[in-house]
């Protein structure tokens, strides 16, 4: 991609770019790139410093894995979402290690981290960005684990199709078992155990295709 359309693109992105000279916004562009990632590949690996990751079409999932290998899904990237956890070597306030895989066939924006880094240090309102982006973030860690130590699992599940339903635009859910466990840090036997309960219940229907809801009203009871 040329230069001058990186810099079309992250002038309507970035509040900052206006601000920067010229030779910044160009260190920038000339640093950056646009990669494409097949559903399941490992976008950013842990401390290593991959970057700033702008989605510029479908969908990555962050998530934090333990010593054991269990992993627990933080929040997910879809188009126009931006990822400032992936590039360390920006935050240094940052101490733990994220990981980051491609849910779906997805294209994205990636400037490099250590160019980021370098252009911050000589621009402090890159670097307040940096910072606003990623504690934005910390509200939907916050939500994961509360649903995690606090919540029953059928609420967790109901709110999670609930919210589903809603980014989507639709009654039909087109994710697994195992995608849906994944997601809400579960295990896939128990998420096909409630939602056999809900489809008994007559609040979905699960099929090959996914879970479509049935009854929307009886799943809100449960979110309250």
């Amino acid at each position: 991609m040329a230069q001058t359309n990186f810099a079309s693109v992250y002038k309507d992105i970035f509040p900052f770019w206006n601000e920067i000279p010229d030779m910044d916004k160009n260190y920038i562009c000339q640093n950056s790139s646009i990669l494409t990632y097949p559903m399941g590949k490992n976008v950013h690996d842990g401390d290593e410093c991959s970057g700033v990751i702008l989605v510029r079409s479908g969908s990555l999932r962050v998530y934090m894995l333990s010593e054991s290998g269990k992993d627990i899904t933080l929040y997910r990237l879809h188009e126009g979402d931006m990822c400032m956890l992936s590039a360390s070597c920006v935050l240094d306030a940052i101490t733990f290690d994220v990981f980051i895989d491609a849910d779906e066939d997805s294209e994205c924006y990636v400037i490099g981290g250590p160019a980021f880094a370098a252009v911050s240090k000589r621009n402090p309102s890159i670097k307040i960005f940096a910072l606003e982006t990623a504690v934005s973030r910390f509200s939907d860690v916050m939500w994961v684990m509360q649903q995690i130590l606090f919540m029953s699992m059928d609420k967790r599940l109901a709110i999670f199709l609930l919210d589903e339903s809603a980014r989507t635009n639709s009654d039909l859910i087109l994710l697994t078992h195992e995608q849906i466990a994944r997601y809400i840090g579960s295990a896939r036997e128990v998420v096909s155990r409630m939602l056999k309960y809900f489809a008994s219940e007559g609040m979905v229907e699960v099929s090959r295709k996914g879970v479509k809801i049935l009854d929307r009203k009886h799943l809100r009871k449960l979110t309250c």
